[in-house]
């Protein structure tokens, strides 16, 4: 038995769920070189740059 299954909201130990995004080739290239460059990966650049979005969108809202 899987233990996400265990999780009633669905998410993995960290609480986190799984999406899908779909980009081009050269974007997603140019993306993953940064991620190694920085030493980090793109869904942390994703998550990174979607909360700072979300910030920014609160702060318009305001």
């Amino acid at each position: 038995m899987s233990k996400q299954n265990d999780n009633p909201l669905g998410a993995g130990k960290t609480g986190k769920k799984n999406t899908s995004l779909r980009l081009d080739n050269k974007t997603l290239k140019a993306l993953k070189i940064i991620a190694i460059e920085n030493d980090t990966s793109v869904q942390k650049i994703i998550e990174e740059l979607v909360r700072k979005y979300l910030d920014e969108a609160k702060i318009k809202t305001k």
